[in-house]
């Protein structure tokens, strides 16, 4: 049986807003980018006792911590953000959340990605390496304008990286904005290493985000191809039908409840069970 997360910041900035919704939806699970319009990474370890409590309250886990680690410029310093890293660790430690979301920074306008593949990749390898045994898989995700963008160069670093602790999150929007058809151009690629599935869709000509089935994101034909290979992971709404930019999106209410409709009828249509 598959399970349903979601990016509940895109329902409002308040914690307590989010969980309300997700409770009335039937979701039992949240990816923690932020509350109270603070990225999850800088709330005090007060908030975090706070929204702690608040989570547990409602009945809700977190699946993964949705943080921006590795959404920086390739060229800007990389100690500093090693030492974020550590405390997003130490945050999904907190929140018993078994992923942490990454990036592979973005690549200055107009250069060959080739130039930086060496110092991306020792860089995703540092990052990799605080994991050590913490019970945490960090998973990549493919945004745009990053290193890892298109399937070829997700597949590289996590082969380059070959850690058990690196694995990848699959966005069909991303690959679309990319001008990647994600299920024709990636799907064998990476399925070997897709552990978590960020749902949302895009238009092809236009890049404009809409919900999972309405554009050229080829969910249906990965949801059949996932069902087939016997994927039991999590699918975290990221609707971005409102507001989408390099640190995120927003939804509101309606429109996330608009994505969350459009998502389970899909798995319907496919005979489909989630939780």
């Amino acid at each position: 049986m598959w399970t349903l997360s979601g990016f509940a910041d895109e329902i409002d900035d308040d914690l307590e807003t989010q969980c309300l919704l997700l409770g009335q939806l039937g979701l039992r699970y949240l990816e923690f980018r932020s509350a109270w319009g603070i990225n999850v990474l800088d709330l005090a370890d007060r908030e975090l006792h706070e929204a702690e409590a608040i989570l547990a309250a409602h009945d809700l886990q977190v699946s993964s911590i949705g943080s921006p680690i590795g959404k920086i410029s390739i060229t800007e310093p990389f100690e500093p953000h090693l030492e974020r890293m550590r405390r997003a660790l130490d945050v999904a430690e907190l929140l018993r959340a078994p992923y942490l979301r990454l990036f592979s920074f973005f690549l200055p306008a107009g250069d060959d990605p080739a130039r930086h593949r060496d110092e991306v990749l020792r860089r995703m390898a540092a990052l990799t390496a605080e994991v050590g045994d913490r019970p945490v898989t960090l998973l990549h995700e493919n945004e745009k304008l990053i290193y890892g963008d298109v399937p070829s160069r997700c597949l590289e670093i996590v082969e380059a990286v070959d850690s058990d602790s690196l694995r990848l999150t699959w966005d069909a929007a991303n690959f679309v904005q990319c001008g990647v058809r994600p299920h024709s151009a990636g799907y064998q690629l990476l399925r070997p290493y897709l552990e978590y599935i960020q749902v949302k869709d895009a238009v092809l000509g236009t890049g404009e985000v809409v919900p999972a089935g309405e554009g050229d994101g080829e969910v249906a034909e990965t949801l059949r191809a996932l069902h087939a290979d016997g994927f039991d992971g999590i699918f975290s709404l990221e609707p971005h039908l409102q507001q989408a930019g390099a640190l995120g999106g927003f939804s509101g209410a309606d429109q996330f409840a608009r994505a969350h409709t459009a998502f389970v009828g899909l798995l319907h249509h496919e005979g489909i069970e989630y939780a």
